[in-house]
């Protein structure tokens, strides 16, 4: 049964790796295109999310999204969700509306293929450069300007303990949110580290339901940087109580809580 079992996982694991590549690589000579030109970047995100929401419907595995009532399509937003697995940016794609504008490791841009793609959408950063830090923080400012919300995973990177217990996070989606005054939205993804754990030298994927909470935008109206630490104090708190609980309930139900959600359409 045990070896049935092995072998079922690793069809599965290639059945999702088939999905995740053939779309990538069938589209990659029109991602091409439309990266030419800045003024085609806002079809080429679109072909990013299509893309998202494809491969997720076809992993075959239920992923549900709670809070989308909480969004505004005409506000712009600073989202700070928690960061677990590779399968994060796709579930945010596929689920939160918009031209997004995601800040991601300078080391994505160096992915084969999908680095220029990377490089030109989105803003990549060196955390361990302060010029690249500072050059990433006015981009994100820019894209504010522009209409543009932007994501940033204030853990920073993957925590070795994803899912269920968060690493120290950093001030620059909070200084942000707080200078342009503008909305930070807190993101919860309880469980895309069962699905697609992070472990170096080795690529596991599990079948397991998804789910997203979208918790309600916290108003930086009139906050200055004096309230930096209280509002990603006020974050943090937020997404580890909903890890915590959401951990709960998975140990001792073994599968996706129960609640109000509204299907992600793929």
């Amino acid at each position: 049964m045990k070896r049935l079992t092995g072998i079922g996982k690793k069809i599965y694991s290639v059945w999702c790796t088939t999905w995740f590549v053939l779309p990538f690589l069938t589209s990659y000579p029109l991602f091409r295109v439309l990266i030419a030109k800045p003024k085609r970047l806002k079809h080429a995100h679109t072909l990013n999310r299509l893309w998202s929401k494809f491969q997720l419907r076809m992993y075959m595995m239920p992923v549900t999204v709670k809070g989308m009532e909480h969004l505004d399509p005409a506000q712009k937003y600073v989202f700070a969700p928690n960061h677990s697995s590779y399968i994060d940016i796709p579930m945010i794609l596929a689920a939160v509306p918009g031209f997004l504008n995601f800040v991601g490791k300078k080391s994505l841009t160096k992915v084969p293929l999908w680095g220029k793609i990377y490089d030109a959408l989105y803003i990549s950063v060196d955390r361990d450069s302060p010029i690249s830090s500072a050059k990433a923080y006015i981009a994100s400012k820019q894209s504010l300007d522009a209409g543009r919300s932007v994501v940033i995973f204030p853990e920073g990177k993957i925590s070795p303990e994803s899912g269920r217990n968060l690493l120290p996070f950093k001030d620059g989606p909070f200084k942000l949110a707080i200078e342009k005054q503008v909305p930070l939205v807190p993101i919860t993804m309880p469980y895309n580290h069962l699905f697609l754990p992070d472990v170096k030298g080795k690529l596991i994927i599990r079948y397991h339901p998804l789910e997203m909470i979208i918790h309600p935008p916290i108003s930086t109206t009139g906050l200055t940087l004096k309230d930096l630490e209280t509002l990603k104090e006020q974050t943090f708190t937020l997404i580890q109580q909903t890890l915590d609980k959401k951990n709960n309930e998975h140990q001792h139900r073994n599968l996706t809580p129960a609640g109000t959600l509204s299907p992600v359409r793929v």
